[in-house]
């Protein structure tokens, strides 16, 4: 297939070229370069016959349908997000522009282009979404495809918003539609102001590693690898206009999290004294969910897909990736935001 990914040059979406790409697909990188976004991580790829890159605000629709017509996609995957809960407690209306008025415009520009050319049957828009959307749980429970809306924050509200345009378009305008949500992801070319590679940052450079709250707050970990391969499968058989969530089924607190982290960093890195000291307990941020968890009993019925790591695996490759991968993460830190407390409202 010729893919339409938005957001190729961020965390999840570059896992998406780099996968693609291998699988012999045909890739247009369509990414504003905001500032998490970055070339070098589809740098392995960007040589390739298969690859093309354009650099699209999602927000300006004349370049959205000059892209369309240009490159003539056999399918869209729409990752292309501001995605920080702390920035948008700080700063929401980019959330809502990004988020909201860009997936209107990719839905409008993907829906000109597939009723010019004969509405094709073989066409998918892959609406890439999360499971904060559903809100928080309490100690027990999942998120299933049937859980009701209840964003807590400006990033997962306008994500529940841009999931609700994509129903609609697919319902009043019979637009062939997949969408996923998946749980926290993590691994290689992870932005470092997000926890996983924060914790890993700051505990080889000797920091405080924060952790807000009493760090009981409870995520399911996806590795990104993982995730990539279940959205190139959803794309290609998933049923139409049907969502499937995504989950790495790896529940953890916050604070386990960070000492598994900082275990394996003392495998792998030894320092004078664990790790694990380094760690301060810092405010709540506003609002902070309680627990997320997925049910992904769909996706692996329907679709036979399971992640192929547990968290330990992924982790130990993550910090092993950050460990030998210096040149990459450490002109990043450099950039607005990184390193310093954000979302405290």
């Amino acid at each position: 297939m010729k893919l339409l990914v938005t957001g190729g040059a961020g965390f999840i979406g570059s896992a998406v070229v780099r996968l693609a790409v291998s699988r012999g697909h045909d890739v247009v990188n369509l990414d504003a370069l905001t500032y998490a976004a970055c070339l070098d991580n589809v740098a392995s790829v960007a040589s390739s016959p298969l690859y093309t890159f354009e650099q699209v605000d999602i927000c300006d629709m004349p370049a959205l349908e000059a892209a369309f017509a240009k490159h003539q996609p056999d399918a869209v995957m729409h990752l292309a997000a501001e995605s920080h809960v702390d920035r948008s407690i700080d700063g929401p209306g980019a959330f809502i522009e990004t988020n909201v008025i860009g997936t209107y415009n990719m839905l409008q520009a993907a829906r000109g282009y597939w009723e010019g050319n004969g509405k094709p049957e073989s066409f998918r828009f892959h609406h890439i979404s999360t499971d904060e959307v559903f809100g928080s749980l309490g100690a027990k429970g999942q998120f299933t495809e049937e859980t009701p809306y209840d964003p807590r924050s400006p990033y997962s509200a306008s994500k529940a918003s841009s999931d609700h345009l994509v129903r609609a378009w697919a319902e009043t305008y019979g637009l062939p539609v997949v969408l996923t949500n998946c749980s926290n992801n993590y691994g290689p070319f992870h932005f470092p102001e997000k926890l996983v590679p924060v914790v890993i940052l700051n505990a080889l450079h000797g920091k405080p590693i924060p952790i807000y709250g009493k760090g009981e707050n409870v995520r399911d970990w996806l590795y990104v690898e993982d995730h990539a391969d279940a959205l190139l499968l959803v794309l290609q058989d998933g049923m139409l206009n049907r969502s499937y969530n995504i989950g790495g089924e790896n529940e953890l607190s916050n604070l386990e999290l960070v000492q598994m982290i900082c275990t394996i960093l003392d495998k792998l890195r030894p320092a004078n004294k664990p790790y694990a000291d380094q760690i301060k307990f810092v405010t709540d941020r506003p609002g902070h969910d309680m627990r997320y968890a997925i049910d992904p009993s769909r996706i692996r019925e329907e679709l036979g897909w399971r992640p192929s790591v547990t968290v330990e695996q992924g982790l130990e490759k993550t910090v092993r990736w950050y460990l030998d991968n210096e040149a990459w993460w450490k002109p990043l830190l450099d950039r607005s935001g990184v390193g310093e407390r954000l979302g405290k409202a």
